[in-house]
């Protein structure tokens, strides 16, 4: 019995522990999300403002981003990685959409062959489909009972009308006139050919098969008129194609859609005629989206006057969309960096600044700029993840975070030469968990010391997932005293080790600069 309740309140008593562990790494941490900041006493309100956080420019959008920092390279630097630059600058701005596509024929210039009477096809002139025919070329005969009885009654009528005509005898004249004129409107209603209608006049006799022609010229696409087979009224016998112009229906995506506009000049190509541009213009957009493939069709007309272009064939089409005036820049100078997209902008001189930019659509080689630049402006179109790269790295220099294992040589490759001697002591040595006093002592290679400069120290823990806690940085910037000596008082957060950074720059230029790592007294 006296075991177990040992056991139990040892139990109790780990639990409590490892609770209160829990809440104070938790509070720390907080602390650390969410810095009070004080000015020390002797110490200035702006320095007092960088404890704790980092420069402006070490981030740029987000805090889970990568930090970028300006850079600085040599000409040598720049010419070796093959820097190069475009402008920003407002122009007119044409948008390439390239789709593919497939010619069919003009349905405004389809005709349909029909004939308006019953009847018995006889002889079939066109006998072939995709052969090519004249308007008013004869397309087949046909033998109608109907047709032949209304040619009976005009030629009955013709000839009453000229025998009252001859006895001069005027009763009656103006009904046969009548006569006449309905037997012959009968036979253009059912569309008999003028050349029929002639040779009726002429001949006075009446013909056994009619001859039924093309109404335009063009390409038969469809035939059903067959020797000795029966015709009825409206039946669709032959259907002809004007293919002098054609179209070709393609489909954009939804995201494109918007770009489009019915009259947009186009362009195709086909793999049969290499080189060539066939010009078109986009002449009708379907009000849908196909739910499946989310893209919208469209249609285009395209002169074909050669006849090159044939029904079936694939094409490439590529549609000209103009999006007006607009800030533009080279698609190869924006740089996808996390979420974000970063130009780096060359100031000259080396000098080069990432900048967090939004862009719209990309219009062929150039993206659309919505914010972040200004005309006349350079920014880099080349090597940017190597700048980027070096950005990263100036960042964490400048933030005061020693760069990961091995990119010391990449960064020496670009670092300038050191122009001063940095001496660097702390009060207490080593430091302790809370507030300390950092001194650096600042001298050039002639042993004077070096004033107006900015002095940084900064104390990076990384960070330990399995205890839950996230990377530490504290940042003080020193004050100058005097005889090149800078002091300043900073907090270490808590005891451990620490790596530590002191920066000094003068003009923008790091003139020391100096990384190594301490075991700072006290707890938690």
């Amino acid at each position: 019995m006296r075991l177990s309740r040992a056991r139990g309140a040892a139990a109790v008593i780990l639990v409590a522990t490892a609770v209160g562990l829990g809440y104070v790494l938790w509070s720390r941490y907080d602390s650390l999300r969410h810095p009070s900041i004080e000015t020390p006493a002797g110490e200035t309100p702006g320095a007092a403002e960088h404890q704790g956080k980092e420069p402006a420019k070490a981030g740029l959008h987000d805090a889970s981003e990568p930090a970028l920092a300006p850079v600085t390279l040599s000409a040598q630097r720049i010419q070796s990685i093959g820097v190069k630059t475009g402008v920003v600058e407002r122009r007119m701005v044409h948008d390439d959409i390239r789709t593919v596509g497939n010619i069919e024929a003009d349905e405004t210039r389809l005709a349909d062959v029909t004939v308006r009477f019953s009847g018995w096809i006889q002889k079939v002139h066109a006998d072939a489909t995709y052969k090519t025919v004249r308007s008013g070329q004869p397309l087949f005969t046909i033998y109608s009972p109907d047709v032949t009885a209304a040619e009976q009654e005009y030629l009955v009528a013709r000839e009453l009308t000229a025998h009252r005509s001859l006895r001069g005898a005027p009763a009656g004249a103006h009904s046969l006139t009548s006569l006449l004129a309905a037997a012959t409107e009968r036979l253009k209603r059912w569309q008999i050919p003028q050349r029929e209608i002639g040779r009726l006049k002429k001949s006075g006799k009446i013909s056994r098969e009619i001859e039924i022609d093309s109404p335009v010229s063009g390409v038969i696409i469809s035939r059903k008129a067959f020797p000795n087979a029966y015709a009825e009224p409206g039946a669709k016998l032959y259907t002809v194609a004007d293919l002098s112009t054609v179209w070709v229906y393609a489909e954009v995506f939804q995201s494109d859609i918007g770009r489009v506009k019915v009259g947009d000049a186009a362009s195709i190509t086909v793999d049969a005629y290499p080189g060539e541009l066939f010009p078109a213009r986009v002449s009708f957009i379907w009000p849908e989206v196909d739910r499946m493939t989310r893209r919208a069709r469209l249609r285009l007309e395209i002169p074909n006057p050669q006849s090159k272009l044939l029904l079936g064939m694939f094409v490439d089409v590529r549609i000209n969309a103009p999006l007006g005036e607009q800030l533009a820049i080279p698609a190869a100078g924006v740089f996808q960096s996390g979420a974000r997209k970063i130009a780096f902008v060359d100031h000259g001189g080396g000098y080069f600044e990432p900048r967090e930019i939004e862009v719209g659509a990309r219009a062929g080689d150039d993206y659309i700029v919505l914010k972040g630049l200004e005309p006349g402006e350079r920014i880099v179109t080349s090597a940017n993840f190597l700048i980027d790269s070096e950005s990263q790295l100036q960042a964490a220099m400048g933030s005061f975070a020693p760069p990961p294992p091995g990119a010391g040589a990449a960064a020496s490759m670009n670092a300038p030469r050191e122009q001063a001697r940095l001496d660097y002591s702390s009060k207490p040595s080593p430091p302790r968990a809370g507030s300390n006093t950092f001194q650096v002592k600042l001298t050039g290679a002639d042993g004077a010391p070096i004033t107006a400069a900015e002095v940084t120290v900064t104390f990076f823990m990384p960070a330990m997932p399995a205890m839950g806690m996230a990377a530490m940085r504290s940042v003080t910037k020193l004050s100058e005293k005097g005889g090149g000596l800078y002091e300043g008082r900073g907090d270490v957060d808590m005891g451990g080790t620490w790596q530590v950074t002191v920066l000094a720059t003068k003009a923008g230029q790091t003139i020391a600069q100096k990384q190594f790592s301490v075991i700072a007294e006290g707890g938690m």
